[in-house]
């Protein structure tokens, strides 16, 4: 199967989206929060380093929404960070699915395992590699942000049948603008000069979480995201919803953004013309491709899952 054929690019019902987002809460509460500040020394093990952590409460929770979506879909790809740390073979599959569904079960690890609130779960579904919806689930607020491609981007508290769309900011000049760089995940030829032109932005940190940064974007709270070493389950649902939220999310080098690739830079920003600016500002990135990251400690948030 191609990209070209003629098929819708809303894979997905309302129903549907609505019944994975059920199984995606019903997770969380079984497998994440009663483990939350809770978890013993051996729930905890290091991947790849100190920084690279998975807990009994990701490996749990991926195997839950992975039936789940089985369940529903029988004949789709899926495509769970625990599970491609054990066989990164699946990631082949992407390319060519007509549907494919990417999992983060705890996407901030080392923020759960530390105690600290700024995790989530991430959903995104394929077709062909290219992302065409995106759930990010807070399990501390029992909030979520999704979307479809081509739709609105919608906050909605299930349990206050509260929903309304977000969108991103106006952005700006590069010394007005917000955002979130991981220095620490830049090749290490590229971090002096990357450490350079902070000064230049109001402000940038990292929060060590891709699915809060994405969310602080799409809300408007912030103005862009940095991302390297790509992976399809922390970017795929941003990219989504970014340009459901108003903004524009491409590599860095102007191509598309494709799950099945998981080389180079990925810059979602809050509109055309903030894009264009930050992309001229990180030019410099470009001059080399950036090394791929091993799949196993390649998180868009640092390793932390």
């Amino acid at each position: 199967m191609t990209d070209s054929l003629p098929m819708p690019i809303s894979v997905l019902s309302r129903a549907q989206k609505t019944s994975i987002l059920n199984l995606v809460r019903r997770a969380a509460k079984t497998e994440i929060m009663p483990r939350f500040r809770r978890l013993d020394a051996k729930e905890i093990a290091q991947k790849t380093s100190r920084l690279d952590l998975v807990t009994e409460a990701d490996r749990n929770a991926e195997k839950m929404i992975a039936r789940g979506l089985l369940r529903m879909f029988p004949n789709a790809v899926i495509v769970g960070e625990e599970a491609v740390s054990e066989n990164a073979a699946v990631l082949d599959k992407i390319a060519g699915a007509e549907l494919c569904f990417t999992i983060d079960p705890v996407d901030g690890t080392w923020n759960f395992a530390k105690g600290l609130a700024t995790f989530g779960v991430i959903v995104s579904a394929l077709r062909f590699g290219k992302p065409v919806f995106g759930l990010i689930y807070d399990p501390v607020m029992d909030d979520v942000i999704w979307g479809d491609l081509g739709g609105p981007a919608e906050m909605t508290v299930p349990t206050k049948r509260v929903n309304r769309e977000v969108y991103t900011s106006e952005g700006g000049e590069i010394a007005d603008l917000y955002g979130y760089i991981p220095l620490y995940m830049m090749p290490l030829d590229k971090r002096a000069e990357m450490a350079a032109t902070l000064p230049r932005f109001e402000h940038v940190q990292s929060l060590r979480c891709s699915a809060h940064q994405d969310r602080m974007l799409v809300q408007g709270h912030v103005d862009f995201v940095l991302s390297t070493g790509l992976t399809p389950w922390d970017n795929s649902a941003g990219v989504v919803l970014t340009g459901c939220a108003g903004g524009v999310a491409r590599m860095l080098d102007g191509a598309e953004f494709n799950a099945a690739k998981t080389e180079g830079y990925l810059l979602c920003a809050s509109d055309e013309a903030t894009w264009t600016r930050l992309r001229d500002a990180f030019s410099f990135l470009l001059e080399t491709p950036a090394a791929p990251v091993p799949i196993e400690d390649s998180d868009g948030d640092g390793g932390e899952g």
